[in-house]
């Protein structure tokens, strides 16, 4: 299959200044997308746009936090003023787990801080790119996830925002389909400012060391590829290729690509309420298999 060709389409890259977000944005661009790349971080965004076009792609860059509503709007227009449509919408932003958080003592400050880099990211972003691309009938939203919803990373904030961005982009899937519109989400293991140095790798062994992370997971975190194998994956998922795919969680670590399978409810017991009383503890506990 050729490399696919996304000449004549707008981008949208939050978090396209370092890391996965960068490697998306400059792919995208060399598949022909023009591209908005955004970041908190106004130098980051100025290098990354220098990149992409000294490369020979399209590039415009807005600095921000798209968490908030005025710079998720100001990307969606820019997009359009400048491209003519956004026909994909990348979200890479993220912000990392403060050193040995745990629900014990994280703050409420660093609480809300994670949310709003994950969550409240992808709301106001999908809020102001999905009407459009829904009145047109097509477009690809690429949210980020991470193995961390699972709960095996601990954390607070950093898992909470991830879960509620996979939930999150599951529920537009399902409310867009019929607009054309895809929503997907990736997890991806790459090698980034979030996942270097030494309070992350000691952090890692530490897991490892509580019998939360196995031995290979504890490995494969401290080795992880660089963003470029990830980046694969959403440009898949922008492109024509994935025109039926929507509603999926992707694993894109290295040269692994995985699929989480959507839980699916398991029944323990039935009686039928309008002639049996509430299950007693005994009763529950009996059913419920030891893990």
């Amino acid at each position: 299959m050729s490399e696919p060709s996304l000449g004549g389409r707008g981008a949208v890259v939050v978090g396209g200044g370092s890391g996965v977000g960068l490697a998306v944005a400059e792919l995208l661009a060399a598949a022909g997308a023009g591209v908005v790349v955004n970041s908190r971080d106004a130098a980051a965004v100025r290098r990354a746009t220098e990149a992409i076009t000294e490369k020979g792609g399209r590039a415009t860059g807005i600095a921000g936090s798209a968490a908030e509503e005025g710079i998720a709007e100001r990307l969606v227009a820019a997009c359009v003023e400048t491209y003519g449509e956004i026909d994909i919408l990348v979200n890479c932003a993220g912000i990392a787990e403060p050193p040995r958080s745990s629900i014990l003592d994280v703050t409420a400050a660093d609480w809300r801080a994670l949310l709003d880099s994950h969550l409240t990211t992808v709301f106001a972003t999908c809020r102001a790119a999905a009407p459009r691309m829904a009145a047109r009938g097509s477009g690809s939203i690429v949210n980020t996830g991470s193995f961390a919803y699972l709960g095996d990373y601990g954390g607070t904030g950093y898992p909470a925002g991830k879960g509620a961005v996979t939930s999150l982009s599951l529920a537009m899937a399902a409310e867009l389909r019929e607009s054309g519109v895809r929503v997907n989400v990736v997890c991806p293991g790459a090698k980034t400012r979030l996942s270097t140095g030494p309070d992350y790798e000691a952090h890692i062994r530490d897991l490892h060391r509580r019998g939360l992370l196995d031995e290979l997971t504890m490995r494969g975190s401290l080795d992880a590829p660089p963003p470029e194998y990830a980046a694969a994956v959403y440009l898949y998922l922008a492109s024509d290729a994935a025109r039926r795919v929507s509603g999926e969680i992707f694993v894109a670590a290295g040269g692994f690509v995985g699929r989480f399978a959507k839980p699916e409810m398991k029944p323990l017991g039935y009686r039928d309420h309008n002639q049996a009383g509430p299950w007693s503890p005994e009763e529950l506990d009996a059913m419920i298999p030891d893990r």
